[in-house]
């Protein structure tokens, strides 16, 4: 018999946008002709669906809309207005500031092939649009929390990393999951800064990677991804800060050392591979005992591994916190 136990962090579903309205609006863009037939449209830069000039280029909707798995369905406060979330962004690659959005849309995404490599029996080359047709396709409402102490809530699409490692099919000896960002100086002017270890890698342990919270990110409110969320694949890990969601990801390799990722490059210090939310051990240059919401501006006290604790917390009970390299 399936038991249904619902999340510690989930609420009310009244805390949520109604689903009326959510495909109430769906409606009214369908009606405008911006539904299936305009998936291959997506940033051709018009307006937002609200009419606000200048926030960043329309992404196509997608049709039909993904299932939210009900395990996601309310992330304990309301989503991120879209218009907000999508002009609040970083994305280093186009700039070291927040407001990268237009900067973004020279960023290249058709076509897209990742690669898979590493400590596996057949590495192989997949298309993106390939890849989405293996993947279970689904929205989750989920909190983002960034080391700089601001968050917010964003309606995902994507699916569970755990299912790419299923296929990918690693070998015994696989102890972690590399991932590494398209190399495109060209559209991409961040990465002609010299003093950047381009392109941006990222790590995980085989073991986070395949914990159900651990998601790769397709798209977002219902639309294709925005490019400066990362198209079209990008890296979510709730529990931890938004610096080891790497975005538009070209390869992924599993490999038994340690990935070295490109924060904890630039700054040994400050970004150690276990990070992971805690209010309780400040930044070397900041506290991270509360967050700043950036659609309401309040300031919300942190919980530990982001509030996905029972979650995640297993993975690394008995480690010391010296053995965690600046587990934060």
């Amino acid at each position: 018999m399936f038991i249904h136990r619902r999340p510690r962090w989930r609420l009310s579903e009244n805390r949520v946008t109604p689903e009326s309205v959510y495909q109430g609006r769906r409606a009214v863009l369908a009606a405008l002709g911006l539904g299936g037939a305009a998936l291959g449209l997506a940033g051709l830069g018009a307006a937002w669906p609200e009419g606000e000039a200048g926030a960043a280029p329309f992404e196509a909707p997608i049709a039909p809309p993904p299932p939210r798995n009900p395990a996601f369905a309310d992330a304990g406060r309301p989503p991120t207005p879209e218009r907000i979330a999508a002009r609040y962004n970083n994305f280093y690659e186009f700039g070291s500031h927040k407001q990268i959005h237009a900067r973004a849309q020279a960023l290249v995404v058709d076509p897209w092939t990742i690669v898979i490599d590493g400590l596996v029996d057949k590495p192989f080359e997949i298309g993106f649009e390939d890849l989405l047709a293996r993947m279970p396709i689904e929205e989750r409402i989920v909190r983002h929390r960034c080391v700089e102490a601001w968050s917010m809530v964003v309606p995902w699409i994507g699916f569970p990393l755990a299912e790419l490692v299923r296929l990918a099919a690693p070998r015994a000896e696989a102890r972690h999951v590399r991932f590494e960002t398209v190399l495109d100086p060209e559209a991409m002017p961040g990465q002609r800064q010299s003093w950047y270890p381009w392109p941006y890698v990222e790590g995980l342990t085989l073991a986070e990677a395949t914990n159900p919270l651990a998601f790769m990110v397709t798209g977002a409110y219902g639309k294709t991804l925005h490019k400066q969320f990362g198209a079209p694949l990008r890296l979510h890990l709730p529990w931890k800060y938004g610096f080891k969601s790497i975005k538009s990801i070209r390869r992924i390799s599993f490999v038994k050392e340690r990935p070295v990722s490109f924060w904890e490059t630039l700054q040994p210090d400050e970004y150690g591979f276990w990070a992971n939310v805690n209010p309780d051990v400040p930044h070397r240059r900041w506290s991270q005992a509360d967050e700043r919401d950036i659609a309401t501006g309040d300031r919300i006290p942190t919980r530990l591994f982001n509030g996905y604790a029972e979650e995640v917390a297993h993975l690394y009970a008995g480690m010391p916190q010296q053995g965690r390299d600046l587990w934060f």
